[in-house]
């Protein structure tokens, strides 16, 4: 199923870029439906039944997207999902979407991960370097994690750049056994 959420978040990629959409946006009107369809199980069964006819299916989604603002091609999504029965895989979607618009321009997600608080300049710098090194902006997502010791792991994508000091002396270590 990850190909289909894959397929739909490629061709909303498309529809993002060709109508010059806000894509921050965008994914926030998927966001707030997927969530709505989440807390929501009546919400949830109605679109999901197969008795219920597609067009109040439709009409329900419509007063969803009239309340919050939603876009009309973020609406035309969700009912193309809905009438295909694939509203259950929304929130892979907007995974593979925020992934596929971040490739498209030309940015790298980066989870950071150290052993103390980065300040302002110490998070610029690394930031700046990732950059170097991807030659992509970055987003990065910074989290703590003690057990390194000191320094940074980060993780782009399946790339890991491990600059800790557990991971020196993790290589230290298979360096002597070997």
């Amino acid at each position: 199923m990850a190909s289909v959420a894959s397929t739909y978040a490629r061709a909303f990629a498309d529809v993002v870029f060709a109508a010059h959409l806000d894509a921050a946006r965008a994914i926030g009107g998927l966001r707030q439906v997927a969530a709505l369809s989440e807390e929501s199980v009546d919400l949830r069964r109605v679109w999901e039944n197969p008795a219920v006819p597609a067009e109040q299916k439709r009409k329900l989604l419509d007063v969803i997207v009239q309340r919050d603002g939603i876009d009309r091609q973020v609406r035309n999504l969700v009912a193309v999902l809905i009438d295909h029965r694939r509203l259950t895989l929304l929130p892979r979607i907007v995974e593979q979407l925020e992934k596929e618009l971040n490739t498209r321009m030309g940015f790298a997600e980066a989870q950071i991960s150290s052993a103390r608080e980065l300040g302002d300049t110490e998070k610029r710098a690394l930031e700046s370097q990732i950059a170097k090194v991807t030659g992509k902006k970055v987003r990065a997502q910074y989290g703590l994690d003690p057990s390194l010791l000191g320094g940074a792991v980060v993780r782009i994508g399946s790339t890991i750049y491990d600059g800790s000091v557990k991971g020196q002396l993790e290589r230290i270590k298979e360096a002597i056994s070997s």
